[in-house]
């Protein structure tokens, strides 16, 4: 059948532009047609430290990272806002020792993907790092830098609703802080998870703790394990 159609649109004029018409459809079905290739991957989201996972809402980790040691107890713990000679800083709390294999800072409550994120997914969000006075009112002052990851962006990461109001940061050892979901996300806030360039020590928190720097101490959650939006 295609042979005659070649052979009449010779013709063309005598048999009429029908037949080459459905030449043409036939030899266009024949021609392959290219798929389309990947587009590539912009830098941004090439380079991007975290996106949560299909899974568990965890981001996924693209960083290299440093092996951290677990500070140990030291024998002997301060008293309540005593002076710790090892760091300098005063004591507050009940110390918690917390597995970082296990370890899981959640994210719960009014949003919309909540999230269980490790140690590592943690330091492989944007870091921020700030010298800075903890104050606790008529107890003590302590000054250090302090270094971690804005809690604005672990927020984002979980998507606040729309009828938030507050957070509320909840440490292992049970104690609770709570802070207005404006200030929450003021872009000073952070959660911390090293001082003065090295892994919070154990009596001051680790792995993670709040950092409010405007302010009270009593606002510098350590031992974090929660932050539920309320």
């Amino acid at each position: 059948m295609l042979i005659r159609l070649v052979t009449r649109c010779a013709h063309i004029l005598l048999s009429g532009l029908a037949p080459c018409v459905l030449l043409g459809v036939l030899l266009a079905a024949c021609v392959p047609v290219p798929l389309p290739t990947a587009r590539p991957a912009t830098l941004a989201a090439t380079v991007a430290a975290v996106e949560p996972t299909a899974t568990s809402g965890a981001p996924a980790a693209r960083c290299v990272l440093p092996t951290v040691v677990p500070p140990t107890p030291p024998a002997e713990i301060p008293g309540y806002t005593q002076l710790d000679p090892a760091t300098g800083l005063h004591m507050t709390g009940t110390p918690h020792k917390l597995d970082l294999l296990t370890y899981r800072l959640k994210v719960t409550g009014k949003v919309a993907r909540p999230l269980e994120l490790s140690y590592d997914d943690l330091r492989c969000l944007r870091k921020v790092e700030r010298e800075l006075t903890l104050v606790c009112p008529g107890f003590f002052t302590d000054k250090a830098t302090w270094a971690g990851v804005p809690m604005a962006d672990v927020l984002g990461l979980a998507g606040v609703q729309a009828d938030a109001v507050a957070i509320r940061l909840t440490g292992a050892d049970g104690y609770s802080s709570t802070a207005v979901l404006p200030e929450a996300l003021s872009g000073e806030n952070f959660l911390a998870y090293e001082w003065n360039g090295e892994p919070l020590p154990y009596l001051h928190g680790f792995p993670l703790r709040a950092v409010f720097p405007s302010s009270a101490g009593s606002a510098w959650v350590k031992w974090l394990v929660e932050i539920r939006v309320e």
